[in-house]
């Protein structure tokens, strides 16, 4: 059977359709919409979500996620992390032990603080599962543009089937076995490229952005050894890859959002007019409350936190983060 699966038909899921499809396996892409299903399946486009794109016709929709999963060998998760658990609950009493979960999403359960490999433990306790995460924007693979990412599992089986299922010449895959690490620094990183974006809109240059970025990979570093992961992932593919794309580009939906933010758009008027998901909003109020919980220090965090709540304005909130008291920069290590 050379039959894969793709829960969610974004911009990432079709991406990682045409990856799929271009490594010679029939793809089943399901979407919850009719008229987004009709056109994947005539026209071989998704034009909402890859303007200009043709896919390949081993890709075929589906509205039907039980028939999207039957048979599949690999089941991948690209749904926005908090419509996560919904769909594990849809599947979970129809799909084998034998087929493999792969999340991308890169998010938190907001009411939880849970990573998405807990909650598909909790729903689906027989299946094997990995992240696929790492700097890469859905635009430029489905244009063939050369990325690299990384997969992780407690396995490194699991790891390896999932890496022989994704690479080829344009999309290089690495495997890691810091499950954790690799999740946290997906979710986290969606925070500080918010914050990259909040910047920009409040017109700070280069200097700043730096020092953001920088600081911040020490912030979610810093969270992510707390919560058990290994300090080195935050230095790969997941942690300052990952970080480095979505701080700089245009494609992140994160740096957009906080764009509008920094130029006084409130924030129902950013998502209405982002018009996807936007993971650093969501990530920001989850991890908050969970730093807060755990004595984890993260003041970037807690100041973005700040300003979506509206107690304080973008430029007072980098005045503020700019008076803090003095610091060693590498002490965080000392902390842990």
């Amino acid at each position: 059977m050379r039959k894969v699966c793709v829960l969610g038909a974004g911009s990432w899921g079709t991406a990682l359709s045409m990856v799929l499809e271009k490594n010679g396996y029939d793809v089943c892409l399901w979407t919850r919409r009719e008229e987004q299903c009709d056109e994947i399946n005539i026209r071989h486009t998704n034009e909402k979500y890859l303007d200009g794109i043709v896919l390949g016709e081993k890709i075929k929709s589906t509205t039907n996620i039980l028939d999207a999963i039957k048979d599949a060998k690999l089941i991948v998760l690209a749904v926005p992390s908090q419509k996560i658990r919904e769909i594990c609950r849809k599947i979970c009493d129809d799909i084998d032990r034998e087929q493999i979960i792969v999340n991308v999403a890169k998010g938190i359960e907001s009411n939880t603080g849970k990573r998405i490999s807990e909650i598909c433990l909790e729903e689906m306790p027989n299946n094997k599962y990995c992240m696929l995460s790492g700097p890469s924007h859905a635009e430029e693979v489905s244009r063939n543009i050369p990325t690299a990412v990384v997969v992780a599992a407690d396995e490194l089986e699991i790891s390896q089937r999932v890496q022989d299922y994704f690479m080829n010449e344009f999309f290089r895959v690495y495997t890691n076995d810091d499950l954790i690490g690799v999740e946290l620094a997906g979710a986290t990183k969606n925070i500080i490229a918010f914050g990259a974006g909040i910047l920009d809109g409040i017109e700070f240059g280069d200097n700043s952005k730096a020092a953001l970025m920088t600081r911040g990979l020490t912030e979610i570093s810093r969270f992510g050894v707390a919560l058990g992961a290994d300090l080195s992932t935050f230095s790969g593919l997941a942690g300052i890859g990952d970080l480095i794309v979505t701080c700089t580009s245009m494609h992140s939906r994160n740096r957009r959002a906080g764009i509008l933010i920094g130029e006084g758009l409130t924030v129902e008027d950013t998502e209405e007019k982002i018009n996807m998901v936007v993971e650093g909003i969501t990530a920001t109020r989850a991890v908050f409350k969970k730093a807060k919980q755990l004595g984890i220090e993260m003041p970037i965090t807690e100041c973005i936190y700040r300003v979506l709540n509206g107690e304080i304005d973008p430029k007072t909130g980098v005045t503020e983060l700019m008076t803090r008291s003095k610091k060693h920069e590498n002490e965080f290590i000392f902390k842990i």
